[in-house]
């Protein structure tokens, strides 16, 4: 039980941030993060400890964003607004002045892990080095798929206009 509790405090802000990342609504993030941590809790003892607590609370929380999708496949991912919470980064102010529609369809059009990732870091706000350690890969990884995913992106988009 204290390593479920340690757990919580070290990492339950970071599993929240992915879920919003993902669902986009403050209510159901939080709902899945009280979910992951208790079927963490639950399956404490699969845990073999060949990746960081992180990554695996990450892959339950995946897991349970997966299966409400399942549940509620009439539900659609809320847009981005003007009033996104926190500060702005240029590429973000950048995005969020093109054509929301076509913006949206051209992260669609990205294959995964791309299409996760670009969700993390404009809707999350996480840095490169969580990413990467979310995604079992290395913060490198993480800024270089950034990179090409923006590229593919704005070739998606001067496409389409």
């Amino acid at each position: 039980m204290d390593e479920i509790e340690r757990a919580y405090t070290q990492h339950a802000k970071e599993v929240y941030k992915y879920l919003l990342s993902l669902s986009h609504n403050e209510d159901l993030s939080e709902d899945l993060t009280q979910e992951t941590f208790f079927r963490a809790m639950r399956t404490i003892g699969n845990y073999n400890g060949s990746c960081k607590v992180v990554v695996w609370l990450c892959q339950i929380a995946k897991h349970l964003w997966y299966q409400w999708l399942e549940k509620n496949s009439r539900w659609k991912q809320v847009e981005l607004t003007d009033e996104v919470p926190g500060y702005e980064t240029p590429e973000k102010s950048t995005l969020l002045r093109m054509d929301k529609v076509t913006l949206y369809r051209a992260i669609h059009s990205l294959p995964e892990p791309m299409r996760e990732l670009v969700h993390m870091r404009l809707t999350g706000e996480f840095t490169f080095a969580e990413i990467g350690g979310i995604l079992g890969k290395s913060e490198n990884w993480a800024r270089t798929t950034y990179y090409r995913s923006k590229q593919k992106m704005m070739n998606e988009m001067e496409g389409v206009k």
